[in-house]
């Protein structure tokens, strides 16, 4: 770690020290140090699914709406393994360690992230303050939709035949008319979205920032060729810390810009945080 990296680690540890509420915005690079795929690429998607690979199925392809009216059992293939993973997956340390570094704030945290993992719930953070700005892979709507309804996934228990991304098990049914259901994820080329259950929550994040006074922004792992997670942080009215190893830089050079992996950045940030509180 050079001595300017370590400069700005002390400077995040200030920042939070002093802040009274804290926003932590999240890409898909939050659930690497989790063990989850980040999908950059078609090279890196075709790892993770060796079958999609095969069909030279891209990851736009497959996370479509259309793949759902054309194949349903092979688009649950991919949904109903993303949902099996996330339902097993632990979250990592820096979870924990931003929970605890919120926990010492009066106004506590909220979370916007644009992944549909549900990590940060399983995590411990209160549905009440996350807002998932694609959804949630843990919600079910009408692939119609017949209406505008969602629904938990808890009762779907996916069976995969991973090999194949084939869903083996029954297909999930919509409530109302039992058409083929599919997760309340914001796809490509999606017009159907039901958007209602994102919008409250996006509304519950507005309304909590109108009360916060001295506000931090930690963003992990949010990517570049989809940017609204960057720029929220960056038009919110706070000191914006960047973790990211690949793009860490802010336009205008305002915030901190922490050039290190999740888990790493957050560790050495907790630990200076937590020096300052004595």
């Amino acid at each position: 770690m050079t001595s300017e990296v370590s400069a700005t680690l002390d400077r995040c540890a200030a920042v939070l020290a002093r802040a009274d509420a804290l926003l932590i915005t999240a890409g898909a690079g939050m659930g690497v140090d989790s063990g989850l795929p980040d999908f950059r690429g078609d090279e890196g998607f075709w790892t993770a699914y060796p079958a999609l690979s095969r069909s030279r199925t891209s990851f736009t392809a497959i996370a479509n709406p259309a793949a759902f009216r054309a194949d349903p059992e092979r688009a649950w293939g991919f949904y109903g393994h993303r949902l099996r993973l996330y339902r097993e997956t632990v979250p990592h340390e820096g979870f924990g360690l931003l929970r605890e570094i919120a926990d010492d704030m009066p106004w506590g945290a909220f979370v916007l992230t644009s992944n549909v993992d549900g990590q940060f719930q399983k995590a411990g953070f209160p549905a009440s303050r996350v807002a998932e700005i694609h959804g949630s892979i843990h919600h079910l709507q009408c692939l119609g939709p017949c209406r505008d309804d969602i629904w938990e996934a808890a009762g779907f228990a996916p069976r995969v035949d991973d090999a194949e991304c084939r869903l083996t098990s029954e297909l999930p049914r919509c409530r109302h008319c039992g058409g083929i259901a599919r997760p309340n994820v914001l796809m490509f080329d999606d017009w159907d979205w039901i958007d209602s259950r994102s919008a409250a929550q996006q509304c519950a994040l507005a309304e909590w920032l109108g009360r916060v006074g001295r506000l931090a922004v930690v963003e992990v792992g949010a990517g570049i060729d989809i940017p609204t997670i960057r720029r929220f942080g960056e038009r919110a009215d706070g000191t914006l810390i960047r973790i990211n190893p690949r793009a860490p830089g802010i336009p205008g050079g305002t915030g901190l810009s922490v050039p290190l992996g999740g888990l790493s950045a957050l560790r050495e940030i907790h630990a200076r945080w937590r020096a300052r509180r004595g």
